[in-house]
């Protein structure tokens, strides 16, 4: 019903208070964030230095060179991207997505974007981070396949929620800790039902944080014994770590 309708006359009709400073919203596109704090949220642009491989922080100098971490030399995964460290409008915005399965424009688009710098020619198939049954009946959805969705739309490629399961709950992750602890909470919880649907496939694999990357790891250790030729990681936010 409100398609048709601009946002700005929307956020006039429904104002809304910015759920980190308070002032009000002045566009349905930024979601539950000011425009204000948009500007101020930093994304990840291509001119700081990642690792070449998961793509943590390492500088904000430009990177002259492929610099690696050394974190995640026995991952699992491939190739790891996100928008930007896991704080300001992007830490909002994935927080309000675990209540309720809406995106901001101004993310669908930053996710858009970052998919086509990154990995245009090099997918087959995307896949979302499985939530177990028990929290997904708890929520009503999947965030994960929510942000999924959206770059499987917009680029053209097959969306696969089912083939990939998390048959075992597990507490969520708490916040300090360690990479030992969270890679020891999420081993063997993972499996995958439809082989022949990942056989062979150049997988995106989509989640909304990148924290320690032992989640997106256990998935993409199951889809590669399960035959998938490559897994690559998006997520929005990408958690700073220190230990």
């Amino acid at each position: 019903m409100f398609e048709s309708i601009p946002n700005t006359i929307l956020s006039l009709v429904y104002p809304q208070q910015c759920t980190l400073c308070s002032r009000l919203v002045d566009s349905m596109d930024d979601g539950d964030v000011c425009s204000w704090c948009w500007e101020q949220t930093r994304f990840f642009t291509g001119l700081e230095t990642l690792c070449a491989r998961c793509g943590a922080f390492l500088s904000d100098a430009e990177p002259l060179f492929e610099t690696y971490c050394h974190r995640c030399d026995d991952a699992f995964f491939d190739h790891a991207r996100s928008l930007g460290p896991y704080r300001g409008a992007i830490a909002a915005s994935v927080i309000s997505l675990k209540h309720k399965p809406t995106i901001a424009g101004r993310l669908k688009k930053a996710l858009v974007s970052v998919y086509f710098d990154n990995y245009p020619d090099t997918v087959s198939l995307i896949i979302p981070v499985p939530l177990s049954a028990k929290r997904r009946k708890e929520r009503g959805f999947n965030q994960a396949a929510v942000i999924a969705r959206i770059i499987a739309d917009k680029a053209g490629i097959s969306f696969d929620e089912n083939s990939l399961m998390r048959t075992v709950h597990t507490p969520m992750h708490r916040a300090g800790m360690d990479r030992k602890a969270r890679e020891s909470t999420v081993k063997g919880v993972f499996s995958v039902k439809r082989r022949n649907l990942i056989d062979g496939q150049r997988i995106l694999l989509v989640d909304d944080v990148f924290t320690s990357g032992a989640t997106v790891s256990a998935c993409s250790k199951v889809l590669k014994k399960n035959g998938a030729a490559t897994v690559n990681v998006l997520t929005i936010g990408r958690a700073v770590i220190t230990q």
